[in-house]
């Protein structure tokens, strides 16, 4: 049976009860203490552990009485940790309609109101009031995404580094474990935390007057300043440019020499970047190089309970752990590079792969859980199908600055074989105690398409394919096209519509083999930058077409530190800086919305109207039927897709 002692203590009576009379570092988190790999805090906490400090978490402290859940564990001897959660707390609280939610998925009973809006900036300036000689170092999604000038969709601004507005004195970017490795190694060897500067994968600010620190192996790039960029928009979208190409650079761990006389590829390593704000300067050091894989099994490999903390039996289940519990996360990163996705800006676009060891220590883990029945919920990553695949030849990679590694179409020097990842479905499968290992999460079906008949072979195309669809689906597969529209696709730097029609005809053959009764679900995106009204009713008729209706949709939401929120707050795409039109307004959004609902009686006037006042009747009659005056046609039953409103 599980002692309180066995999850990081989050009280002063757990504390104690370690033995311990201080404490090395105080984690502030958003969200509610669960010991899960998929927890940021849990994973920063154990990491810390593992490294002899004495860790303990306040989970979503009340910052509106009188600040006690902030000091009830004292003063850290080295600093306080903050993040706001697994979510931006304002993608976390509002819809794509800025309207409030009324639940909070990292909350026990789904509760909504146990964290702030901004909730990073909110935390570290009451830690700053409160001990103001105790260094703070900011972490997490929130703080990641927020690193530059950045728009902000909710209060509709462009932002500064939250390092200007939350006064942290050091923010770690991205999946953090390295830096975090390094920044207490230099402690530990007695380094002042002012002289903290030349960790990579973090920022800081310092005024804009004085010499940045050196470090001979990096180059560096001045950014438009942040009231330059507040100047004019297509400054702004400029810069994005550079901040994206720089994050995503495979080579990262500088030469010694940086004389493109003797290396002349230089110019490729990432480069720490500056801007200016007021008389302030924001540094962002490169990025460390893509975890190794003994790196990443050790991140997941810490002696988590996998459960949340006892102190919220009594509140009700966590919908995010629910939905996690039973799962196994096999990989990070995300070469796709969408638009509107911000997955490689925060965890890379180099895939980091955990070792076949690692994952079935994990599933056998997860068999031991109280309440597993046998099922695996996910077997998956931010793509479920891009486990163990890299440059073939890395010196490629080392050099290239595409934010893709599959649009316009699929690299070259992509090794895209399936076989590792089919070999990691099988041994799930034959556990002794697994029923069933399902992928949840989305695959991408153009990594699934081949050229030829040989490419289909000597990648396992068919066989992952075969696999999967057979043993492997609960019922619904996710994949998402986000659109059907080639010149939207384009802009999302999503493959063409054809390609899911191809994978659909896959699917269907595998479960009409193996007498299977599945769905495909496609996701789809409306309001998205270069979509347009017409766009939209292409969009309708092709997915009617093919049997879908949509129920349940995405709205396209601006999150800060992607392409799409740029264009969207700019005008301008950032690679090209050619204008690229939007729909802003709130009514231009529903408009584009209701086309995915052409099959409810609301919607049909309307769209017939918009229809042809855009002289497109003939898109009116393949989607609504060629209808006499003043009478209705009933859309035939359809299956039904969805998109998962997040």
């Amino acid at each position: 049976m599980r002692q309180i002692s066995d999850w990081l203590p989050t009280t002063r009576k757990e504390v104690e009860l370690r033995g311990w009379d201080a404490l090395d570092v105080i984690l502030i988190s958003g969200d509610a203490y669960v010991d899960h790999p998929a927890f940021g805090h849990a994973v920063v906490g154990r990491l810390l552990e593992s490294a002899g400090l004495r860790v303990a978490i306040v989970p979503q402290p009340n910052w509106r009485d009188d600040l006690r859940d902030f000091t009830k564990l004292g003063r850290p001897r080295l600093f306080f940790g903050i993040s706001s959660g697994c979510m931006d707390p304002m993608v976390n609280h509002y819809t794509a309609a800025k309207r409030r939610r009324s639940t909070d998925a990292y909350t026990p009973g789904g509760q909504a109101g146990f964290r702030p809006d901004y909730a990073a900036s909110v935390y570290c300036r009451i830690l700053k009031q409160l001990y103001p000689d105790v260094p703070v170092v900011l972490g997490g999604i929130e703080g990641s995404l927020r690193r530059v000038t950045h728009y902000d969709y909710w209060s509709d601004q462009l932002k500064p580094s939250i390092l200007v507005d939350s006064g942290a004195d050091l923010l770690v970017y991205g999946m953090g474990e390295q830096a975090l490795r390094a920044l207490v190694r230099l402690l530990a060897k007695g380094v002042p935390f002012s002289s903290l500067k030349t960790i990579p994968q973090t920022a800081f600010l310092q005024a804009e007057s004085q010499a940045l620190p050196k470090n001979k192996n990096w180059q560096t790039l001045r950014l438009a300043s942040h009231e330059a960029c507040l100047a004019d928009k297509k400054t702004f979208a400029r810069n994005f440019k550079y901040i994206e190409q720089e994050s995503n650079k495979g080579k990262r761990d500088n030469r010694r020499s940086l004389d493109e006389s003797t290396f002349p590829f230089a110019k490729q390593f990432a480069k720490r970047l500056v801007q200016q704000v007021g008389d302030q300067i924001v540094v962002i050091n490169p990025p460390f190089q893509t975890m190794s894989e003994a790196e990443i099994d050790g991140a997941f490999d810490l002696p988590y309970t996998r459960l949340p903390h006892p102190k919220y039996i009594k509140r009700g289940p966590i919908p995010a752990f629910e939905t996690v519990k039973f799962s196994v996360n096999l990989h990070r990163g995300c070469f796709g590079g969408c638009s509107f996705c911000t997955i490689s800006a925060h965890q890379g676009k180099m895939i980091a792969s955990r070792s076949k060891a690692s994952i079935m220590k994990e599933i056998e883990q997860v068999t031991h859980m109280p309440g597993f029945k046998g099922y695996i919920s996910d077997l998956g990553g931010p793509s479920a199908n891009m486990y163990k695949m890299k440059g073939k030849d890395q010196s490629i990679c080392d050099n290239c600055v595409s934010p893709s590694c599959i649009h316009p179409s699929v690299c070259y020097n992509l090794d895209t074989d399936h076989a590792p990842l089919i070999d990691i479905y099988k041994s799930a499968a034959a556990h002794p105690k697994v029923k069933k290992a399902f992928v949840a999460s989305g695959v991408r079906y153009d990594l699934l398409v081949a050229k030829n008949a040989q490419e289909e072979k000597d990648k396992h195309y068919e066989e992952y394919t075969r696999q999967l669809v057979t043993q492997h689906v609960s019922g619904r597969l996710k994949v998402a096209p986000e659109h059907t529209s080639d010149a939207v696709l384009k802009v999302m730097r999503k493959p063409s519509f054809r390609l899911f029609k191809e994978f659909q005809q896959k699917f269907e053959q595998w479960c009409q083999k193996a007498g299977l009764a599945q769905q495909l679900i496609p996701y789809f995106i409306s309001s998205h930058p270069g979509s347009g009204l017409e766009d939209m009713a292409e969009l309708a008729c092709q997915t009617k077409e093919l049997g879908f209706q949509l129920e349940q949709v995405q709205d396209f939401t601006p999150t800060p530190m992607t392409v799409a929120t740029v264009m969207y707050y700019s005008g301008y795409h950032p690679y090209s800086l050619e204008p690229v039109s939007t729909p802003r307004t709130a009514q231009a959004k529903r408009d584009q919305n209701r086309f995915f609902f052409w099959y409810k009686k609301e919607n049909r006037a309307w769209i017939r109207r918009t229809l042809e006042r855009l002289h497109k009747s003939a898109l009116a009659d393949a989607l609504l039927g060629k209808t006499p005056a003043g009478k209705q046609v009933k859309p035939r039953a359809q299956r039904k897709a969805g998109r998962f409103l997040g």
